[in-house]
Formats: C-alpha cells, sequence, structure tokens
C-alpha cells in the first residue's frame, strides 16, 4: 500500500509540474496573441459553437483541478472569468469548485489517507490531520473556514481533510457556502489583474 501510495504521489508532481509548465506557456501565449480571449475573439466564437458543452466542460476542468492539480486553479479561474464574463464566469467557477470540493470530501470519507495522503507529503498530512481531534473537531471546523477565506492554505487537501473528520455533509457545505464566494470572486479579480500587469511586463 506504501509503495502504491508513493507512486500516486510521484504522478501527482509530475501532472503538476505539466501543469506549471503548461501556465507559463499559456502566458506566454496570450502575450503573442492579446486578442485570443478579447469579446467577440477566436475563442469566445469557438465557444459559441459548442453550445452548451462549453459551460460544461469548462465546469468539469474545474471539478478535476480541485483534486487533481492539471492547471492552478487561479488560472483557470481567470480564463472562466475572461470568457464568460465576470458574473457568468464566477457562476461555473464556483459551482466547479464546490461541486470538485464535494467530490475531495466524499473521495476522502470513502478511502482516506490511502486518496487523501497521494497529493501531498507526509509532513503536512501529519500537519493537517493533527488538528482533527483538537477541541473535539472545532478547531479544524475554524480552520477549514479560514483557509477558505485567506490565502496561503492548501484548502483543496483541507476539503479532503475535511472528509476524514467527523465533520457532517451538512456543516462542510455550510462553512463552504459561507466563506468561499465572496473569496471566490474576489481572488478571481486580484488574479485577472495581476495577470495583465504580468502580462504587460513582457
Amino acid at each position: 500500500m506504501k509503495v502504491k501510495q508513493i507512486s500516486q504521489k510521484r504522478v501527482i508532481q509530475l501532472i503538476a509540474l505539466l501543469g506549471l509548465i503548461f501556465s507559463i506557456w499559456l502566458l506566454i501565449y496570450f502575450k503573442l496573441h492579446p486578442n485570443l480571449l478579447a469579446v467577440g475573439g477566436t475563442f469566445q466564437i469557438n465557444l459559441v459553437k459548442m453550445g452548451i458543452w462549453a459551460p460544461i466542460l469548462f465546469i468539469l476542468l474545474q471539478m478535476i483541478q480541485v483534486i487533481y492539480p492539471i492547471i492552478p486553479g487561479g488560472m483557470t479561474s481567470v480564463i472562466g472569468h475572461i470568457i464568460f464574463g465576470p458574473l457568468v464566469g464566477f457562476i461555473y467557477n464556483f459551482t466547479g469548485i464546490f461541486l470538485g470540493s464535494l467530490a475531495a470530501f466524499g473521495l476522502a470519507r470513502r478511502y482516506g489517507k490511502s486518496f487523501a495522503g497521494a497529493f501531498v507529503s507526509e509532513t503536512t498530512y501529519q500537519k493537517y490531520t493533527g488538528y482533527l481531534e483538537k477541541n473535539d473537531g472545532k478547531f479544524f471546523a475554524r480552520l477549514l473556514g479560514a483557509a477558505f477565506v485567506l490565502p496561503g492554505f492548501p484548502d483543496d487537501f483541507l476539503c479532503m481533510v475535511a472528509g476524514m473528520s467527523k465533520m457532517s455533509w451538512q456543516r462542510f457545505i455550510l462553512i463552504f457556502l459561507i466563506t468561499k464566494p465572496a473569496t471566490l470572486y474576489l481572488y478571481t479579480l486580484i488574479s485577472y489583474k495581476g495577470l495583465n500587469w504580468v502580462l504587460a511586463l513582457f
């Protein structure tokens, strides 16, 4: 089991590395083709041709990136913001991340460490799972809420840790719905401004 988990970690690390390389390539490509994501640009024209499949595929991408780091979540959220617009893009972003977080919670509840432990180092795993019993689980609930609000926390992984705790589905959903929407919109907007600033430097 331990050998299998190490193998899973290596695959995930490779995917994360490829995702980072792909993100850098996207930045360069967007710089070379500034009108690609513009209103009425090539990308949006092709999306219109896809019909309902465009938002469905985007939501699926957001769901997957919560669990498997194909592309950094900030990058996909910004893409949704640009190509679907601030409001509709936010709805699709939130829907995908919400469903992905539920999936992470449920998979960790079903498979435990064999699933959740594959995505982080043993040190990180022990650090955050060590909070589960502190103050009868109340401390971890507050930590989860803080992770959804503040930057710097591995909030996707903490969804998995929550699935391994005694936290009910209802409480997990409530914490997510209270803390995530406003910060997701704010961080997406900040990331969008930051992306434009980075592209302007080239």
